[in-house]
């Protein structure tokens, strides 16, 4: 079989993804089941994968998928009780506060304090904590699952501490092979991968200030009254600020101190300066911006949390806000980001939490199939630390059953849907990934296809990079596991080109964190958490185009720099 047939047999999940989603519009939950049959068709006739490791394949995702279930869980359960306390109308008065223009208020609350908590814990915890933030003070579902996963994007590189470099590439490169090229040329593995973190964090820096002008731009060209892009483009000033009071901080902070917190200074560096900024109208246009009334949105736009502050008017609400400050309302989200902070920077704290583990070890005794749960360690477990918080101190002894009870049904009734889609999604990535072990001695389905891109465009190798990166990301959820499937080839092609492989790892480090903005399972995680499932394709079409940017800009940036500037490095 050639590389072409093999790859483009490869690609065939995502090509029925895509027109069931996509073209069709399909909701996920009727085009997934079909994607995971399909999957399993090539696994066990293409690629000759045994029965019983397609098997364990399957029963892996479902494990993943507990976790998943758990941290959008935590997520809706902490909005809830939050909205049951009534303090989610004090939040909405203090972003109202801050401006009451909603593409600021998309900025501050989806750039400012999304980038913040990708660096503490990534794995789509920032729009399953953002998304539902801005539809408890007024935004539309679709549009708060769009900036959700707009800024899965440019902090995600860098996101949980670092994960996805010092895991995803760091564990997947030969490094045995490649540490002795690099002795010979006087250059150590601690300095090769920094190096890489460098790369990474200065392409980041260059595509991702433009990141929050890009998404105001859409934001109000599909969900203003007059789906304009001029309108976005009226706060460019105040944008682009937003973008480097960002970016600056943390491509420094990549340069200097390593991969661990480039994301968590430049988020936190941007809530004090941008907040602070907004407030004085520093840059903020005179004109404000809001959506139509809510009269006129269209049926799509609505999802099931019913968490919207300015239909809870009644007079216990506001007489039980009133009593609420601000810093109190705002006590459960600073404990969260808190203890995500000491769970990934404290090696002791991150012990203790993990320590509580559920897990299964080559399943059906298939080697390296294995899967694990560890519900205090996992965001969701932190979140719901936070809603107790939130239930202990903005509510009466005598009522916090009742709002723990409400909390409760409201945020199961969420969960059980997303729950059907994902117990589908999940499990036919971990079969594509797991495809490498094979009767037919076949590269896995991953691989092939990325080999077929390098056979195709040769020289312009750097150009594609980004893109297989972002491929990795869209098939597995994860820049980590992205850069785990393809960082070595990416080094191999390099090489065979001699061009340097330290500019093309990063190329794939920035698609894939691009590739986040499509990832199915993602799409499927935030719009769970605004109970907004069956409109994945709508969400979709919008986030392919911010992921085109990214993901083109990366690749010319690279071409630039190896085939224009000529930057070289290690074992070039």
């Amino acid at each position: 079989m050639g590389d072409l047939t093999l790859g483009l047999l490869a690609l065939l999940p995502i090509i029925i993804s895509a027109i069931l989603l996509v073209g069709f519009s399909w909701p996920a939950k009727k085009a997934m089941p079909v994607v995971l049959f399909a999957t399993s068709l090539l696994a066990l006739f293409v690629w000759d994968m045994s029965a019983n490791r397609v098997a364990a394949s399957i029963l892996q995702g479902l494990g993943i998928t507990a976790s998943v279930l758990w941290i959008v869980f935590g997520a809706i359960f902490l909005l809830n009780t939050l909205k049951h306390t009534q303090a989610i109308q004090v939040i909405r008065q203090g972003f109202t506060q801050v401006s009451p223009d909603r593409r600021i208020q998309a900025i501050v609350i989806a750039w400012c304090f999304g980038t913040f908590i990708e660096g503490a814990s990534g794995f789509g915890t920032p729009a399953a904590i953002a998304a539902p933030l801005m539809v408890a003070i007024g935004f539309p579902a679709l549009a708060a699952v769009l900036m959700g996963m707009m800024i899965q994007s440019t902090p995600v590189s860098f996101g949980a501490v670092g994960t996805p470099i010092v895991i995803g590439v760091n564990k997947s490169l030969d490094t045995a092979a490649i540490e002795a090229q690099l002795a010979a040329q006087g250059v150590t593995w601690d300095q090769y991968l920094q190096l890489i973190t460098s790369h990474v964090a200065v392409i980041h820096a260059v595509i991702g200030t433009f990141m929050p002008l890009l998404m105001v731009m859409m934001l109000t060209r599909f969900f203003g009254q007059n789906k304009s892009w001029k309108e976005g483009l009226e706060v460019l000033p105040f944008a682009l600020f937003a973008g480097v009071a960002f970016t600056i901080p943390y491509a420094l902070t990549g340069i200097f101190l390593g991969p661990e917190f480039p994301s968590l200074i430049g988020g936190l560096v941007s809530m004090a300066v941008v907040v602070s900024a907004a407030k004085k109208g520093f840059f903020v246009p005179k004109t404000q911006w809001n959506f139509s009334d809510k009269s006129l949105w269209p049926a799509n736009w609505f999802g099931k949390l019913d968490v919207d502050a300015e239909d809870t008017n009644t007079q216990t609400s506001t007489q039980a806000s009133s009593k609420i400050s601000p810093v109190v309302a705002w006590i459960p989200y600073l404990v969260v980001a808190a203890l995500l902070v000491c769970s990934r920077v404290f090696v002791e704290f991150k012990s203790l939490l993990s320590g509580v583990s559920v897990g299964f070890t080559n399943i059906l005794g298939e080697q390296g199939i294995s899967t694990a749960f560890s519900p205090l360690y996992l965001p969701g477990g932190l979140l719901l630390i936070g809603a107790l918080v939130a239930l202990f101190l903005q509510s009466k002894s005598g009522k916090r059953a009742t709002v723990f009870k409400g909390a409760l049904s409201d945020s199961t009734k969420t969960i059980l849907n997303a729950g059907f889609v994902l117990m589908f999604t999940i499990p036919m990535v971990r079969l594509f990934i797991n495809s490498g072990v094979n009767l037919s001695d076949l590269p896995s389905m991953p691989m092939a296809s990325a080999q077929m891109f390098a056979n195709w465009f040769g020289d312009f190798f750097p150009m594609v990079s980004p893109t297989i990166g972002a491929l990795g990301a869209f098939i597995a959820g994860s820049n980590t596991v992205s850069n785990m499937m393809f960082s070595q080839f990416q080094y191999e092609a390099a090489m065979s080109l001699s061009i340097s492989p330290a500019l093309v790892i990063a190329g794939q480090a920035v698609g894939a964190a691009a590739g986040n903005m499509i990832a199915i399972h993602n799409v499927v995680a935030a719009s769970a958490t605004v109970g907004l499932l069956g409109q994945e394709g709508a969400t979709l079409r919008k986030t392919i185009l911010p992921t085109l940017y990214y993901i083109l800009a990366a690749g010319a940036l690279l071409m630039l720099a190896v085939y224009g500037l000529q930057i070289t490095g290690p074992l070039v």
